[in-house]
C-alpha cells in the first residue's frame, strides 16, 4: 500500500497521464481555472487562519464563522449570519432573472485536542472556491442562476448537506468517487447506587460495571456482523474515584453500515447488548438514539461528469478510497461529495495528528483546488445545459427505487 498512497516526500508535479478529448464547454472552465488560480494566495491565507483557530477550541465556530462571513462579503456575495444555528451562515449570489440554483457547502469544524485532523480547513476552503468560480463564470458569460453557499458547523459531533468534498489518503492526484457509511449516534446511561467500594460494596450498583459489560459485549457482537459494518463506542463519567461504586456512567456509540436499512438493523443488536448489561449489573439503562446520517450515494450524472474533467484536465478518478468506511452528513438530494487525495504518513490518516500536519501543506492546497475546479465545472454545466440537468434529475429517482 505505501506505494500506492501519495506521500510527502513524493513529487507532486508529477501527475499521471490525462485522457484525450474536450470537456463540455472549455470557455467556463478556462474562466474556472483563471479565477482560482488568481484567488489561491487569499484561500491558502483562510485556510491557514482557520487551520490555526483550533487553539480556540470552545470558539472554533465562531471563529470560522467570522472568517468565513468575512471573506465572503468581500467577494461580493449577499450574507446572512447565523442561518438558523448560531455559527451557520448562507452566501448567495444571483445573476440574470431566473435560473437554476447551484448549492453548494463549505462543512467547518476541528477534533477535540488534535484539531483539523479531518482537513476541515481544506474542505470550507473548497466550498468557497466553487461559489467563487461560479460567481465568475456566471458574470463574464452572462448566465443567469443563483449560487447558494451554505456554512455548516458540527459535522464531527452533530448533524448540520448538494456540493462538497473532503481529503483523505489516496493515490497522487486522484479524486474519490466512493460512497460513506450511514451511521446512528447512541448514548447510553447506567444508573446504579453508591457505596464504599472496600467496607460494603455489595451495597452498591456498579453503573461502571454495566458499561464494561456493555463494551465486552459490542465486542464479542462484531464477529457476528458483516465486515462492512462498524460499531465503535467511549467511556464518559464524573467524580468516579477507586474507593466509591460509581453509580452513573455514560457512553457514546456509533453504529455504521452501507446503507441505513443494515444499520438499523445492526443497531436493535447492539442496544440489546446495552439492555443485557443492565440486567446483569442490577443497574437501569437509558438509550437515547440521536442523530442519524443516511449514506453517501453519489449522483451517478454528476460523478460521470466530474470523472470526465478530471481525467481529461487534472488526474485520475478512484473508487476504493476517500471516506468510503466512515460516514458524515449529507442531504438526501440529488448531490455529490467526492474525497481528494493529499499526501499523508504512513498510519497519519484522517483523524490522527499527522492528517492534522498534513491539511496544511502546500500541496495539499493544490490538490484542493484542483477538485474544486473539477466541482465547479460540474456545477456549471448543471447551470447551463438543460439535457444534463435533466438526467441529474432522472438519475436522482431511479436511485432512490434502489434504496433499500
Amino acid at each position: 500500500m505505501s506505494d500506492v498512497v501519495w506521500r510527502p516526500e513524493d513529487d507532486p508535479k508529477i501527475r499521471p497521464p490525462l485522457q484525450e478529448g474536450q470537456v463540455y464547454r472549455p470557455d467556463i472552465l478556462d474562466i474556472i481555472e483563471t479565477t482560482l488560480d488568481g484567488l489561491s494566495s487569499e484561500l491558502r491565507a483562510l485556510s491557514l487562519d482557520i487551520h490555526a483557530s483550533r487553539k480556540h477550541s470552545k470558539h472554533r465556530h465562531r471563529y470560522a464563522h467570522d472568517a468565513y462571513t468575512a471573506f465572503m462579503e468581500k467577494h461580493g456575495f449577499t450574507v446572512t449570519k447565523n442561518y438558523l444555528l448560531e455559527t451557520a451562515w448562507v452566501a448567495t449570489y444571483t445573476h440574470g432573472q431566473g435560473g437554476r440554483v447551484l448549492g453548494v457547502n463549505s462543512e467547518m469544524d476541528a477534533l477535540p485536542g488534535i484539531g483539523h485532523a479531518c482537513g476541515h480547513n481544506l474542505i470550507g476552503i473548497s466550498g468557497v472556491a466553487v461559489a467563487l468560480a461560479a460567481k465568475a463564470a456566471m458574470e463574464r458569460l452572462n448566465i443567469d442562476g443563483k449560487v447558494v453557499l451554505l456554512g455548516t458547523p458540527a459535522e464531527e459531533g452533530g448533524f448540520g448537506k448538494v456540493m462538497l468534498c473532503h481529503p483523505a489518503p489516496g493515490p497522487r492526484h486522484s479524486i474519490s468517487l466512493s460512497g460513506c457509511l450511514a451511521i446512528s449516534r447512541i448514548t447510553v446511561e447506567y444508573h446504579g447506587h453508591t457505596a464504599h467500594a472496600g467496607l460494603s460494596p455489595w451495597e452498591g450498583q456498579n453503573a461502571l460495571d454495566a458499561a464494561v459489560l456493555a463494551y465486552n459485549n459490542v465486542s464479542l457482537l462484531r464477529q457476528q456482523i458483516k465486515p462492512t459494518h462498524r460499531v465503535h463506542g467511549i467511556f464518559e463519567g464524573k467524580d468516579w474515584a477507586p474507593n466509591i461504586i460509581p453509580d452513573h456512567a455514560i457512553m457514546q456509540w456509533l453504529v455504521r453500515a452501507p446503507t441505513t436499512s443494515e444499520m438499523e438493523e445492526t443497531r436493535k443488536r447492539v442496544i440489546s447488548c446495552f439492555e443485557a448489561a443492565a440486567l446483569a449489573s442490577g443497574c437501569k439503562v437509558q438509550v437515547t438514539v440521536g442523530s442519524v446520517g443516511n449514506e453517501i450515494r453519489q449522483n451517478k450524472a454528476l460523478g460521470d461528469e466530474l470523472a470526465d474533467v478530471v481525467l481529461k484536465r487534472y488526474g485520475t478518478i478512484d473508487y476504493e478510497w476517500g471516506i468510503k468506511s466512515a460516514s458524515t452528513d449529507f442531504v438526501m438530494m440529488p448531490g455529490l461529495h467526492p474525497g481528494f487525495s493529499i499526501p499523508t504518513i504512513p498510519d497519519g490518516g484522517n483523524h490522527t495528528t499527522g492528517f492534522t500536519e498534513a491539511a496544511r501543506s502546500q500541496a495539499s492546497h493544490d490538490a484542493c483546488l484542483v477538485v474544486s475546479k473539477a466541482l465547479a465545472a460540474v456545477g456549471m454545466r448543471v447551470l447551463t445545459d438543460e439535457a444534463f440537468f435533466q438526467k441529474v434529475k432522472d438519475t436522482f429517482e431511479e436511485d432512490k427505487k434502489l434504496r433499500v
